[in-house]
């Protein structure tokens, strides 16, 4: 069984460096380019894990956090915050949005793919 990786950034830099990574690792890439159509593909594959932006056009990734956890059946998806911000306030308005984890740009292969693993269950 595959882990099933949304990501959604409005960088399509950083959509392909997850995209290498996620892919290298024998993952399931998907990607969106901001929260409006990154909520439309996770409704559309039910994804394992989400990968978020917060600032995006659109939607932030807060919108994308609560309008995932919006729905009962979506409260065990771990969705993991992706950004160049690393302010305290930010991190707990996320986690009490429902983020299970926040990680900072620039990020590491092996440490993204570990968590990945981790957070979804599969042995890192």
């Amino acid at each position: 069984m595959t882990i099933t990786v949304l990501a959604i950034d409005d960088s399509r830099t950083i959509r392909d460096l997850l995209r290498i990574s996620i892919e290298d690792a024998g993952l399931q890439f998907v990607g969106a380019e901001d929260g409006v159509v990154g909520c439309e593909k996770f409704n559309e594959i039910q994804p394992d894990v989400v990968i978020t932006d917060i600032n995006m056009p659109n939607m932030d990734g807060f919108g994308v956090i609560e309008t995932i956890r919006a729905t009962g059946a979506n409260r065990n998806v771990p969705i993991l915050v992706l950004t160049t911000e690393s302010g305290q306030d930010l991190k707990v308005r996320a986690r009490n949005a429902g983020a299970t984890g926040w990680i900072v740009k620039p990020f590491n292969d092996d440490t993204l793919i570990s968590v990945l693993k981790r957070v979804t269950g599969f042995a890192a």
